[in-house]
């Protein structure tokens, strides 16, 4: 098993995509996350991030499987 960083992409052609859906999430749900050290926010609000992108991406796999 090889230690890799949690915030690397699996494909990295994807980088800036995700950057770009990480950013439209926090502005959905408020966070104020911005480009680069967000160390003035809260863990909650990071994950809360992180959660919601990961229930988009599993909403759209499902409309996808779905063929929708």
């Amino acid at each position: 098993m090889t230690n890799s960083s949690s915030n690397k992409t699996n494909i990295p052609e994807a980088k800036s995509a995700m950057n770009r859906f990480k950013m439209e999430v926090a502005n959905e749900i408020g966070v104020p996350l911005s480009d680069g050290y967000n160390g003035n926010l809260t863990s909650a609000q990071n994950g809360s991030v992180g959660g919601y992108m990961v229930k988009k991406m599993i909403e759209q796999q499902e409309r996808q499987m779905a063929g929708k």
